[in-house]
């Protein structure tokens, strides 16, 4: 079996005598996009260049899978949202984006009648179905989502969402319902093009932030009924400090759960059993953009050690990363 049958076999349960490292979100990064001769606000409007980009990481350094979109705005977007690429900034940075209401009550959904049909939507879809045609059979080639209050942050404003879940947690579910429905139907558009499996990227939501008692109330209830209209396999990507709610994560139906490096693995390990997939959990910033290769063979180390699944960055990729780095990461998981 080559990289994608063994990790389509991990995702059924069927765990191989390694540790893959790949990644079920965006991975590109600036030795990537310099070997392409593209600029980083490029690659988020335009299917081929996108689609090259993300086959970077793998060509350039052994990552086992090819991941669309690299941003956060791709949904908000499609919802009215302004996105600013920062075309004239000279260095990759993540686009960002407005909002486009002052908080959850004066949010009000309208979405295109074929929202797969938006721009950036379809951009993604073509860019996944040049991936399957290009690297497909080698690797897995992964999409995402993020979560609903994780998209509710780039509609309606951080600052806003987080202090109306302590004030007025009704208004936030009233936000979170449709954009459940707008996400899967978007996940499943992808599904369709062509990927392999489906990452929910809860970042904003996870209980590290919001505490345990609001995430378990309010946003794992529209997890749970996101997840379970995808197919298998589905990935749940949560930041965070999450060990105390690790129970609450496998509840939400995943078929498995990425963390980051504040969790403690080893202790996720012991409360879940063995049965739960974990991916994770190197440090995209401190250990692979700014650390020594020392450093980043040590993470994957200590992370197979401590029961991962699959060797997986904590969070995106922070586009600056050494070449050294990604191809040590890679490296070091073949090894163990």
């Amino acid at each position: 079996m080559n990289s994608r049958d063994e990790v389509l076999a991990l995702f059924s349960g069927q765990r191989g005598k390694r540790r893959h490292c790949f990644s079920g979100l965006a991975n590109v990064s600036a030795p990537g996009l310099e070997h392409l001769g593209l600029k980083f606000a490029e690659v988020h409007t335009d299917p081929a260049k996108m689609a090259a980009a993300a086959a970077t990481t793998y060509r350039l350094f052994g990552f086992e899978s090819a991941v669309v979109p690299f941003d956060l705005g791709v949904e908000a977007g499609a919802l009215g949202a302004s996105v600013d690429f920062h075309a004239d900034v000279p260095f990759p940075i993540y686009p960002t984006v407005q909002p486009i209401a002052a908080g959850p009550q004066n949010f009000r959904l309208d979405p295109p009648a074929a929202i797969t049909r938006h721009e950036r939507i379809a951009t993604v879809i073509e860019a996944i179905r040049l991936l399957k045609e290009d690297v497909g059979s080698e690797i897995v080639v992964g999409a995402w989502v993020p979560g609903p209050f994780t998209l509710a942050m780039q509609v309606v404003g951080l600052l806003e969402l987080t202090t109306a879940v302590a004030t007025d947690p009704d208004a936030v579910g009233l936000v979170l319902d449709p954009l459940t429905d707008v996400l899967a139907e978007v996940a499943l558009a992808y599904r369709a093009a062509g990927a392999d499996f489906i990452t929910v990227h809860e970042m904003g939501g996870s209980p590290g932030f919001l505490g345990p008692p609001s995430f378990r109330k309010i946003i794992q209830p529209r997890l749970q009924r996101l997840l379970a209209a995808l197919p298998s396999p589905r990935v749940l990507s949560v930041c965070g400090k999450t060990n105390r709610a690790m129970t609450m994560l496998a509840e939400c139906g995943a078929d498995a759960i990425s963390v980051d490096q504040t969790n403690d693995v080893a202790l996720s390990r012991r409360t879940l059993g063995p049965d739960v997939m974990i991916f994770g959990n190197i440090d995209p910033v401190g250990t692979l953009a700014n650390g020594e290769e020392s450093a980043v063979r040590e993470a994957v180390r200590r992370a197979i050690y401590d029961g991962v699944d699959a060797v997986w960055p904590g969070c995106d990729l922070a586009p600056l990363v050494p070449a050294a780095n990604m191809r040590a990461m890679a490296d070091e998981a073949r090894k163990n």
